[in-house]
């Protein structure tokens, strides 16, 4: 059965880091397009951040970008969002979601073109 755990939230205050963590079970992620999402309370879903299952490319959400990096531990069998200079709009539920390569990055990001999902992780920045 394919699962995946998301950890590494919490609180933080503005301008802080945490790196989020999406480990799988059940496949190899190695194989799978990765996608980082998030949910903000009143708001719709958004790609966060994604990763490539073949050339490592990688899309990110224009708010997020020179901060925020998404990678993999193929060892681990796990994917990383290293999100660095937090701002108060970066408070979200996150989760990661999976899904084999069916277009390019960033279309799948943007549209969220993947089948499996995690439970999400809570990340607050506040002071």
């Amino acid at each position: 059965q394919l699962q995946l755990v998301e950890s590494g939230g919490g609180l933080v205050q503005p301008g802080g880091s945490l790196r989020l963590s999406c480990a799988a079970s059940g496949f190899t992620l190695d194989n799978y397009a990765i996608g980082w999402f998030r949910q903000a309370p009143g708001k719709e879903r958004e790609g966060v951040s994604c990763i490539s299952s073949n050339d490592g490319n990688t899309y990110y959400t224009d708010s997020v970008k020179g901060r925020f990096t998404i990678s993999r531990d193929n060892a681990k069998n796990t994917v990383y969002l290293q999100m660095n200079s937090l701002k108060p709009e970066d408070t979200a539920v996150y989760y990661c979601a999976a899904n084999s390569l069916i277009t390019t990055i960033q279309r799948m990001c943007v549209y969220a073109f993947f089948g499996s999902w995690g439970q999400g992780t809570q990340v607050t920045v506040s002071s």
